[in-house]
């Protein structure tokens, strides 16, 4: 394992130990000489709920699989934190209550670094603020741009000085780079193994938040090439500009091509569809939707009865995703047999307290 271990930097007192059997490793041993950041502890489990209507919905538990700061994030910084040392300086680049930024910040401080921040506004509710709260905390510095365009051009001129000095690493924004979607590609492989293993049923969709678009790409390549028949369904919860078919499509091809030169693992790379649902996009990033707070609140319930380890669905991303999740599981019209998987890409443990996961705060965004 070519990777490192924290060891409680940060004051966070945190270890991981490497999983045996990583799958990645296995099916592209060559990415084992890539520098990685242990910071997740693997396989997350999986989870059936039973759903009041009499069917069922598979959670995929990202939002448990680290010790602190949990989610699909975590898998993308293993590899995009890497090379980090203690003492150096990470760059994050995202939204205003990002958890994204959010994660990188927490992991970074894990391996010894600090971790400046550029960020934009966008439209908040509880929970978001609360994240945009702790980002503040366990950051060396935050600068805030009221637009998008204007935080990544101070994140390109950040990157480019940083290009002459190791010390210092450029996060991109979501995560969402070939290097990054490596640790999703290897999810898709984990949950494989898991459907292999008996553990669930092959699902006949996998639902997931749409961002920025590397876990739905990574998915994709990792269940292609394991040969598990469904569809990747990514639920829009970003602008079209960033978050559309075309740029998961581009970002499958660019990170085919990273395994084809560094993974020694063939060349049939095969990518499940992805089908981009915009029915869940509540207008604007961040924004929650009546649809989302629904949800949340009958997935949490449905969690609890089934047994299945306590579930919140932040309204930014995961609520949007589980309202896609039940509409799919719900529709019969064509006589099939729908085995839907839901994604769990959030940890909102740390943020439990902080309101914002029931329906009336939800659609209301207080």
């Amino acid at each position: 394992m070519e990777g490192k271990t924290p060891s409680g930097a940060g004051g966070l007192g945190t270890q991981c130990v490497e999983s045996k059997g990583f799958p990645l490793y296995d099916r592209f041993p060559g990415l084992a000489a890539l520098p990685r950041a242990v910071l997740g502890v693997y396989p997350s489990p999986v989870e059936r709920v039973a759903l009041p209507n009499g069917g069922a919905l598979w959670l995929k538990r990202d939002d448990r699989n680290a010790p602190v700061a949990a989610g699909n994030k975590v898998r993308a910084l293993e590899f995009l934190l890497g090379a980090v040392r203690p003492g150096d300086v990470v760059l994050a680049v995202g939204g205003e209550g990002s958890t994204h930024v959010y994660a990188t910040a927490v992991h970074a401080s894990r391996l010894g670094a600090r971790t400046e921040v550029i960020r934009w506004a966008h439209a908040m509710h509880p929970v978001s603020l609360a994240v945009a709260q702790a980002i503040e905390r366990g950051s060396a510095k935050t600068t805030s741009s009221r637009w998008a365009v204007v935080a990544i051009a101070r994140a390109m001129a950040w990157r480019a000085r940083a290009s002459r000095e190791p010390e210092r690493h450029y996060v991109p924004p979501g995560g969402s780079s070939p290097a990054g979607i490596l640790g999703h590609v290897g999810a898709g492989l984990e949950l494989a193994a898991q459907i292999t293993a008996g553990e669930l049923p092959a699902p006949t969709h996998v639902v997931l938040p749409l961002g920025t678009g590397g876990t739905a790409a990574g998915l994709a390549l990792g269940l292609g090439v394991a040969g598990v028949r469904t569809t990747v369904v990514a639920a829009r919860v970003a602008p079209r500009l960033v978050a559309n078919s075309y740029r998961v499509q581009s970002l499958i091809r660019q990170t085919r091509r990273l395994l084809r030169r560094r993974g020694r693992g063939g060349d049939a790379l095969p990518a499940v569809p992805v089908v981009v649902d915009h029915s869940a996009y509540a207008g604007a990033y961040g924004r929650p939707s009546a649809a989302g707070a629904i949800a949340a609140d009958r997935l949490s319930q449905a969690a609890g009865a089934s047994g299945a380890s306590p579930l919140l669905l932040d309204a930014t991303y995961a609520a949007k995703a589980g309202a896609v999740a039940l509409a799919l599981a719900a529709s019969r019209a064509d006589g099939s047999d729908r085995r839907v998987l839901l994604w769990a890409t959030f940890d909102g443990r740390p943020f439990a307290g902080n309101g914002g996961w029931t329906s009336e705060r939800h659609a209301s965004g207080r």
